[in-house]
């Protein structure tokens, strides 16, 4: 299949946003069938290609790249389902002790200036590393996080199939995610 060899060789956009387009909806149907939520099928989906898209090197050509999807996707939506089950169980053990817990607590809704100091210095790390992305990743996450703009609104202004705009803010996230953890690291 030339349009996989495009995108685990040459890491082509346009070949994975294909394929994307091509395993979307039996990959989004399977994640439904295992959430039975759709806003939760939706999101799982975009995270199955972006991990395959971020490991597409991994891939190996033995077996049907349709196989390494989905098992991508399930290996993904297990571990949301059991997080969703810890935050159950421990959401009713707090309910529990709640019931019988008279202590009273008050929350200021103002920001004390020093909240408000290291939310700032935070705000301008992360602008900082956004300006390091590349052109095209930088312009996706202004529009996404800065003009909060639609996926299907950036699609249109920035004339993109959806599936390409998606994978490339996850790209972009992911890239992120990595320089701020690195520099934490050094701190």
């Amino acid at each position: 299949m030339a349009l996989l060899e495009k995108a685990v060789k040459h890491g082509d956009q346009q070949a994975f946003a294909e394929l994307m387009r091509l395993y979307k909806d039996t990959i989004f149907f399977m994640l439904l069938k295992m959430t039975g939520n759709p806003e939760d099928a939706e999101d799982l989906c975009i995270e199955t290609f972006g991990k395959a898209f971020t490991n597409i090197k991994q891939y190996n050509g033995k077996y049907a790249f349709s196989t390494w999807l989905f098992r991508i996707a399930t290996n993904n939506c297990i571990d949301f389902i059991r997080k969703q089950k810890k935050n159950v169980l421990n959401h009713e053990a707090n309910e529990d002790v709640a019931e019988h817990d008279e202590t009273y607590y008050f929350v200021s809704e103002m920001i004390n200036p020093e909240e408000s100091f290291i939310r700032s210095q935070k705000l301008e790390l992360v602008r900082q590393v956004v300006d390091t992305l590349k052109p095209r990743y930088r312009k996706l996450i202004s529009m996404r996080y800065y003009e909060e703009q639609s996926y299907e609104e950036i699609a249109t202004a920035l004339n993109l199939p959806l599936g390409t705009v998606k994978a490339q803010l996850f790209r972009a996230r992911e890239f992120l995610y990595r320089s701020l953890k690195n520099m934490k690291e050094r701190m």
